[in-house]
């Protein structure tokens, strides 16, 4: 299948031949696999744009033995997807473009779209580490980050524990829903959501301490418990009260925070918290600092999208 849109639900994953690329094609189909939906592994060419007068800009067509090659690597991702998920309903995409708008033309706000941390070869600059960043910026779909793999592979296994960040605004809402109503259609043990505060200070630490300046850690600590109670009750409905939730509240970084809460966890879910006149020209601070720290895979919430229906 080459450069056509594709039906929506599903899960859409960027294969490449490489190591990292083989871990998110395992991960996606295993969450396709959980949705009841199909699975569109896509392989993207990067083939190079050429303005025409008459036909505009278009590219290159791809050399025989490069769209083989291809052909090759998808062939053998949609096997192995078969073979660890049997009966996942398989598809292949060949793309000329690059690896992120070859995947952001092919996506939208009901599927999910997964991408690894590193790849090869000529995408080796989209799945890269930037990768997540630049998909999660511009989709209109939940986008999974899955890390490198470090030594040999773990055995794929349902999510028991996924952790999520709340900070009140209307993106992080909207990660928590996702991140319950993940728990409830993958049965996981826990959901553990995590608010942390950071307090500015104008003068050193030591100096302010000095002076007889202490900060004020009750009331902070009130205002994080009312904003994780409020937004919980906001968000919950019936088919989510049931799960175990864990709070943790701490005085320090976001990034950290997270990072260290899912340390041990399946999935760790962010809002975008996008900035800009165009939604989603940027990519949050903390979304981008949890991409690029997090061992476990994390899923980034597009800024707008309502991802729990």
């Amino acid at each position: 299948m080459a450069d056509e849109q594709v039906p929506s639900p599903k899960v859409a994953v960027g294969v490449d031949g490489s190591a990292t690329a083989r871990s998110a094609l395992e991960w996606a189909a295993t969450e396709a696999a959980r949705r009841g939906v199909p699975l569109y592994a896509v392989h993207a060419l990067s083939m190079p744009m050429v303005m025409s007068v008459y036909a505009g800009p278009t590219r290159f067509p791809a050399p025989e033995e490069v769209a083989e090659q291809g052909r090759r690597i998808l062939d053998e991702a949609a096997e192995h997807a078969r073979s660890i998920r049997p009966g996942l309903e398989v598809q292949t995409v060949l793309a000329l473009e690059e690896p992120h708008i070859a995947l952001l033309r092919r996506t939208d706000p009901e599927d999910l779209v997964v991408v690894g941390t590193r790849g090869l070869g000529p995408v080796r600059s989209a799945l890269a580490g930037s990768a997540g960043v630049r998909l999660a910026s511009r989709a209109t779909c939940p986008v999974a980050v899955v890390p490198a793999p470090e030594g040999e592979t773990p055995p794929l296994r349902d999510s028991q524990r996924i952790v999520v960040g709340v900070d009140g605004s209307d993106d992080s809402r909207r990660a928590l829903g996702f991140a319950l109503h993940e728990a409830v259609r993958n049965g996981a043990e826990s959901v553990v959501v995590v608010n942390s505060w950071e307090v500015p200070m104008p003068f050193a630490a030591e100096s302010l301490a000095a002076a007889g300046w202490t900060p004020p850690d009750d009331l902070l600590d009130r205002r994080s418990e009312e904003l994780v109670s409020g937004v919980l009750a906001e968000v919950m409905d019936e088919s989510t009260e049931k799960l175990d939730i864990t709070v943790v509240r701490t005085e320090s970084n976001p990034v950290d925070a997270l990072v260290e809460a899912g340390a041990e966890a399946d999935l760790i879910v962010v809002g975008s918290r996008g900035r800009g006149s165009v939604r989603g020209l940027i990519l949050g601070s903390v979304s981008q600092g949890v991409l690029h720290s997090a061992t476990v895979p994390v899923v980034v919430l597009p800024k707008g999208a309502d991802a729990t229906e």
